[in-house]
């Protein structure tokens, strides 16, 4: 199920922000015009990663600083731990994010 989550104009590249869709917890980033979404909270202390930084494709949890892939949601800190991956589609100005239910 596709939901619209935000405007593109509300992201612009290099940021990230924290939605709440269909009772999921999402974190979005543009990656230089390509928006990917993963899980929010991250596994370490439910930092929210929508709130972190950005270093290139690799995001920063703003808690204690684990590192994790913004495309896959691996976690770059600590191997085998990651949030989940949203698939997204940009419609006009629309960010639609697939919650596969």
């Amino acid at each position: 199920m596709e939901v619209k989550v935000a405007r593109l104009a509300d992201l612009p590249p290099g940021k990230g922000m924290a939605v709440y869709a269909g009772g999921r917890d999402i974190a979005l980033f543009n990656l230089a015009g390509e928006i990917v979404a993963i899980g929010n909270e991250c596994p370490h202390q439910s930092g929210s990663l929508g709130d972190g930084w950005l270093e290139g494709e690799i995001v920063i949890c703003p808690v204690h600083g684990w590192e994790f892939d913004a495309r896959s949601g691996a976690c770059m800190t600590v191997p085998g731990e990651s949030v989940p991956r949203f698939p997204v589609r940009v419609d006009g100005d629309s960010i639609l994010v697939d919650l596969g239910e």
